[in-house]
């Protein structure tokens, strides 16, 4: 691809990284002053809808936000949702880097699921590169140990699964739909089951508060922004790997703001996970090359 594109990808990966990195940062801040889980969510949704729009109105226009895949987007929705509950629950009961580190597991599950779900032809490198990886989850998450609380471990590998799935879901909706229209019917229909918590879970917070839960959706949708606009740009054998450097702003922020360190067991899975969706993304992009030129042939 011309290096006029591949570029700004890698940036603007490189930017939705450093963007979801702070909103988990502020997810956690927001927490331990008293902001509860639904109030989160329903401000990370909240602020996306007319910043999404404001995208779409600059972009596209306000007429892509039109659809034929309301069921689609409403199953991306329910699952979306879901994993974001998850994701969020896990950066409020887990150190930053180890959540973060959780989140790795994305392009293992994705494997499994393309293979069972889409069949896709996955040999025994790919296979053995899952085994490598859920190895390295084990050293990290220590099960059995209580180093790390039950419900956050589970949350952020559920978290892990589900974003998978929406991969799969999106790699379907976006044959037919702008990316940043998936966005908006993301949010939009989001709110509907969030509205109905948050009008029995709201309560009253301080000025700080506030401007951390609405500093949450700004960053959270530039971010989701960032990253769709990336995959766009360049291939995903480029852009994706680029996601591995939010552990090092999680270990930063964690460092800074919550006085936390990762330890030695984190230090020694974590590369093994990063090397292991590294060589999965790999493996595919490998397999997509070799597709295209026996079809050229």
């Amino acid at each position: 691809m011309n290096a006029d594109r591949i570029l700004p990808a890698i940036a603007l990966r490189l930017l939705s990284v450093v963007f979801l990195a702070t909103m988990a940062a502020l997810i956690k801040l927001a927490e331990i002053r008293g902001a509860r889980l639904s109030e989160i969510l329903f401000f990370r949704q909240l602020v996306g809808i007319p910043l999404v729009a404001t995208v779409i109105a600059l972009g596209p226009g306000l007429g892509t936000i039109r659809t034929g895949q309301l069921r689609a987007h409403i199953m991306r929705a329910v699952v979306g949702l879901t994993s974001m509950t998850c994701l969020f629950s896990a950066v409020t009961l887990l150190p930053l880097a180890e959540s973060t580190t959780l989140q790795f597991t994305v392009p293992i599950f994705a494997t499994i699921l393309g293979a069972l779900v889409l069949r896709e032809p996955t040999g025994w490198h790919r296979w053995l590169a899952v085994a490598a990886g859920f190895v390295g989850v084990l050293i990290v998450a220590r099960p059995g140990t209580g180093h790390f609380v039950l419900w956050g471990t589970v949350a952020g590998l559920t978290a892990g699964f589900l974003t998978a799935v929406v991969s799969i879901q999106l790699r379907r909706i976006g044959r037919t739909e702008n990316p940043t229209t998936t966005v908006f019917w993301f949010a939009t229909l989001s709110m509907v089951p969030l509205s109905i918590v948050y009008a029995f879970d709201h309560q009253a917070h301080s000025p700080d508060v506030w401007l951390l839960l609405i500093g949450v959706g700004v960053v959270g949708n530039l971010g989701q922004i960032a990253l769709t606009t990336a995959l766009k740009l360049g291939p995903v054998s480029i852009v994706v790997p680029m996601d591995y450097s939010s552990l090092l702003w999680a270990t930063l922020y964690g460092w800074l703001l919550f006085g936390t360190l990762p330890g030695l067991p984190t230090w020694v899975g974590a590369p093994i996970i990063i090397g292991s969706g590294l060589y999965i993304v790999w493996r595919e992009h490998v397999r997509r090359r070799t597709e295209t030129e026996q079809a050229i042939v």
